[in-house]
C-alpha cells in the first residue's frame, strides 16, 4: 500500500487548540478504523505513545506500528518517544513516517544534537520533560526545539488525573519562548479533558486518550469540546 500524501502539521489559532488524539486510548484491534473516526470528527494530529519499559514501566509499539499507521493516514503523525537512550532508535522512527518526534530531556546522551538531526531529517523536533523536572532544563534546547511537550501526568499510563501544579511550567515555557521570539509549539499531555484545558491556555497543542475515545457522544463532541481556549475573561 502507498504511503498517503499529507499536508505539514497546520500551525494553531490564537484562540483554539490544535488536538491530538492519543491512540494509547484507541482500539488497538481496529487502529485504521479508529484514526479515520477520529481524522473526520476533526483532529489535527495523531499521537502515539512509545514506551520501552524502562524509562516507563510500560509497553506500546514500536517503529513498524508507527510505519503501519503512516499508510492509512494524512493526518501528521506526533510521535512520543519515551524511551532509554532514545538516539539508538531514533534512525527507525524518522523513516517510519513519523512528522513530529519528541523524546525525553532525562533520557537523551546529547538532545540539542538529536534535535538538530530529526530536524535535519524533514521532520518537526520535540522535547519533553517529566512533571520533576524544571523548566531551566529545557531553556538552552529551545531554539532547537519545534516543539516542548509538558507532560501533566507521570508518564508510563493513560487515564491518570492531571497534575495542576504543572500549569505554572506551562506560563514559564510560554514566556522563555515568546522573550526569545522562537515559534516553538508547547503541548501537553495527562488527564486533559473540558475541565482541565483552562489550565492550558498557554499551550497550543493538547493530547487527549480516554476524554476522545471514550467519551459518551462520540469523537467529534469531544474534540470540539476540547477546541476552543477558555480566556481569562471570557
Amino acid at each position: 500500500m502507498e504511503v498517503l500524501e499529507r499536508p505539514p502539521p497546520p500551525p494553531p489559532e490564537a484562540n483554539s487548540f490544535l488536538i491530538a488524539p492519543s491512540i494509547l486510548s484507541a482500539d488497538f484491534a481496529n487502529l485504521q478504523r479508529e484514526l479515520e473516526a477520529v481524522a473526520a470528527a476533526g483532529a489535527d494530529w495523531i499521537h502515539v505513545d512509545v514506551m520501552d519499559g524502562h524509562f516507563v514501566p510500560n509497553l506500546t509499539v514500536g517503529a513498524p506500528v508507527v510505519a503501519a499507521l503512516r499508510k492509512v493516514t494524512k493526518l501528521p503523525l506526533d510521535v512520543h518517544l519515551m524511551i532509554d537512550k532514545p538516539e539508538r532508535y531514533m534512525e527507525d522512527f524518522l523513516k517510519a513516517g513519523s512528522d513530529i518526534v519528541t523524546f525525553h530531556v532525562e533520557a537523551s546522551l546529547d538532545p540539542r544534537s538529536l534535535l538538530e538531526k530529526i530536524r535535519g531529517r524533514g521532520k518537526k523536533s520535540g522535547i519533553s520533560l517529566r512533571p520533576a523536572t524544571p523548566v531551566e532544563v529545557l531553556l538552552p534546547l529551545l531554539p532547537f526545539a519545534d516543539l516542548v511537550l509538558v507532560m501533566t501526568v507521570e508518564p508510563g499510563f493513560g487515564g491518570q488525573s492531571f497534575m495542576n501544579d504543572q500549569a505554572a511550567k506551562i506560563q514559564r515555557l510560554r514566556q522563555e519562548i515568546g522573550w526569545r521570539k522562537l515559534a516553538t509549539l508547547i503541548e501537553v499531555d495527562g488527564g486533559i479533558n473540558a475541565a482541565t484545558k483552562a489550565s492550558c491556555k498557554d499551550a497550543d497543542v493538547l493530547v487527549a486518550g480516554n476524554f476522545i475515545f471514550q467519551h459518551a457522544q462520540g469523537y467529534g463532541p469531544a474534540i470540539k469540546e476540547l477546541r476552543g481556549k477558555t480566556l481569562p475573561y471570557g
